[in-house]
């Protein structure tokens, strides 16, 4: 039995960056001698193991037959047979398919083993797919695209490219599933740089296949995209950014297509809806700003209407001299409504409440009085 440390961890550190998730092949065994070795088995697919001790998880070595459109319409053999060299040969990129034994001491040794051109490529920063199995999985357009958006700086193989393109023609990427495809562009929206996640899957053809409902992201809205990911901004606001080139409805599919978790999808909503007001429109009255308040249900989660003020300031940030009239104004909007959320937030609606129930008042009048008291607030505070 050998192991090997294969693929990311492998890359990262010849790229000098640090190594955070390693995965590791064994070549030689079977599951009954990882078993033996005390070695839980976690895999449904094919057999992957998590080590006794660390945790890390380790996969046999296997080859794979395709047999069903999709990414899991594949049949996979693992086997003490199974040699190392197959199993690099079924990875998608040349610069994720290289590996360095591992010695007793669980320690790297020896050279190490590229028979793709891994390092190559890596020295000259393309990505390049490894075999013409690349192509049986839709999967990998996603994950070629995301690696974009966390290394900027690699391009994509003419030849890699053509074949993307390809799998785009033949259907092959209709088959992607709704959580996979949000894995992985969630990933992409995380990275450093993730307007060059939508620019490739734009590229290849593969954006307007994953998302019909929406159109392509304008260069302005790409360009926030990368603002938001310079601030190290999270998942929920970098997704409601990307929807400020959205339509609510459209916002709404978009979502529903790729299943996107109930946070980004409900202020991806709300940028979409909003977006105008926030940004275009005339200073808010008191009165306006608190129906924006209220739509937004920002006395329940102040946090999110926050994060709608932070996801529409990407387009009105800089320095003011420099930004167009109009852009100004999104600013002093921006500035405007949250010293207003602050004074509506002030009023203690439930001792108006109380007040007005006692002098009799009902349920829609109650409801009307606390309103008032909140733009009264707000008209105070400007």
């Amino acid at each position: 039995m050998q192991i090997y440390i294969v693929g990311g961890a492998i890359r990262d550190a010849l790229l000098g960056l640090p190594v955070v998730d390693r995965d590791y092949v064994v070549v030689g065994a079977t599951p009954e001698d990882m078993a033996a070795l005390g070695y839980h088995p976690v895999g449904a697919d094919f057999p992957v193991f998590l080590h006794p001790k660390t945790h890390e998880e380790y996969a046999l070595a296997r080859s794979e037959r395709k047999t069903a459109p999709g990414y899991k319409g594949f049949v996979f053999h693992a086997g003490p047979e199974v040699t190392l060299e197959q199993d690099l040969l079924r990875r998608d990129l040349t610069v994720n398919a290289m590996a360095r034994a591992l010695g007793p001491d669980g320690k790297e040794t020896g050279p190490l083993i590229d028979p793709h051109g891994g390092r190559s490529d890596l020295d000259a920063r393309v990505f390049r797919h490894v075999s013409p199995a690349f192509g049986e999985d839709p999967v990998r357009i996603l994950r070629l695209a995301r690696f974009a958006a966390r290394f900027p700086e690699f391009r994509v193989a003419p030849d890699t490219l053509a074949l993307m393109r390809g799998m785009v023609a033949s259907g092959e990427v209709d088959a992607l599933v709704p959580e996979r495809a949000w894995q992985e562009i969630a990933r992409g929206l995380a990275a450093g740089r993730p307007s060059r996640m939508l620019q490739e899957l734009a590229t290849c053809g593969a954006l307007p296949r994953i998302l019909p409902c929406v159109p392509e992201p304008a260069p302005q809205v790409l360009a926030l995209l990368d603002r938001a990911a310079q601030t190290e901004a999270g998942l929920e606001l970098r997704y409601a950014v990307l929807a400020l080139g959205w339509t609510e409805a459209q916002a709404e599919a978009a979502s529903a297509r790729l299943k996107a978790p109930g946070n980004c999808r409900d202020l991806a909503r709300m940028a979409a809806r909003e977006q105008a007001t926030i940004r275009e429109g005339a200073p808010p009255t008191p009165a306006q700003a608190v129906e924006l308040f209220d739509r937004c249900d920002a006395w329940r989660k102040p946090e999110r209407f926050d994060a709608l003020l932070a996801a529409c300031e990407f387009d009105v940030a800089g320095e003011t001299d420099e930004k167009r009239e109009g852009e100004k104004q999104g600013a002093r909007n921006i500035a405007r409504l949250r010293r207003a959320l602050c004074a509506a937030q002030s009023v203690n609606a439930g001792n108006v409440a109380k007040t007005h129930t006692d002098a009799g008042c009902q349920p829609p009048g109650i409801a009307q009085a606390v309103r008032a008291a909140r733009i009264a607030a707000v008209a105070a505070a400007h």
